[in-house]
């Protein structure tokens, strides 16, 4: 195992930094062979198979092509619980725990209705249902795809979450059958002209349908969802959005133009504004 070691660091050294190729060797073993941090030190010199060889390296020749480990392993992890993955969702991100760490910490009242828009993986709507069991917890999204890997995630964490699809910008069903006690979504917020700025292992391989907007329109999906909370939130719901860190006083100024009261704007642990919180005031009540 240790000429393993050797060889994931050698065709790596000069595509990763050292800390990151560790974090792939400790990956990799786990997939491969169950192994902790631990076994990988008391096992160095235990050998490999050759099927176990011949799936490694094949890991080390996508990762050579920047393919997200992720996607390579088609797992990842999130607020504590394993998710698969495909290159039909994006992969989840430490902002978006952040987000769904704020709700969970806001104790949403039992039978709160929640609602993720643009659910993705399902990460989202998932580790809520984990953590709020008392909650009623649904999720849609445009992607077939998308509910199909959210539906198999929810089935593999063991929670009750109602998938449909929607069109968050053309909604077949403006109002929903219930009122929302919570409507939550972490859209597509990243402008074309930021492409230039970002990683090929983002940019070559994650859906773009799922992060870019045009550089016109960069609160296209927070206008819609704006509007959609004002039809389907109870008085005194609330929402939860991730957004782009350049967008947050734009964010602030559309939801107080459409009645939001209450409006949080919050930084991730890297002190960029990341996240937003208000609540609908339906004075027609």
């Amino acid at each position: 195992m240790q000429a393993s070691i050797q060889f994931i660091r050698k065709e790596l050294k000069d595509l990763y930094p050292p800390e990151e190729i560790e974090s792939f060797v400790r990956l990799i073993f786990s997939w491969l062979k169950n192994y902790t941090a631990t076994d990988i030190l008391l096992k160095r010199n235990d050998q490999l198979n050759e099927d176990d060889r011949d799936k490694l390296i094949s890991i080390v020749e996508r990762l050579k092509r920047q393919e997200p480990i992720q996607y390579i392993l088609e797992e990842t992890e999130f607020y504590g619980l394993n998710f698969r993955v495909s290159s039909d969702v994006l992969i989840p991100r430490p902002e978006t725990e952040e987000l769904v760490d704020w709700i969970i910490k806001d104790s949403p009242a039992p039978g709160a209705r929640i609602l993720d828009v643009g659910t993705g993986s399902g990460c989202i709507p998932i580790s809520l249902k984990k953590q709020l069991e008392h909650t009623i917890v649904a999720a849609c999204d445009i992607s077939p795809g998308a509910l199909k890997m959210a539906q198999t995630n929810a089935t593999f964490n063991q929670v009750d979450v109602r998938f449909f699809q929607l069109d968050i910008l053309n909604p077949t069903r403006q109002y929903l059958p219930d009122k929302l006690d919570i409507l939550v979504s972490n859209p597509p917020y990243i402008t074309n002209s930021e492409k230039k700025l970002m990683q090929p292992n983002v940019l070559d391989f994650e859906p773009h349908l799922a992060l870019f907007v045009e550089d016109d329109s960069p609160l296209l999906f927070y206008r819609a969802l704006a509007k959609f909370g004002i039809q389907n939130l109870k008085a005194g719901g609330v929402i939860y959005w991730e957004i782009n860190e350049a967008f947050g006083p734009a964010c602030v100024s559309l939801l107080k133009q459409n009645g939001y009261i209450d409006i949080q704007l919050r930084k991730d642990l890297n002190g960029k504004d990341r996240m937003i919180k208000a609540r609908f005031l339906n004075t027609a009540m």
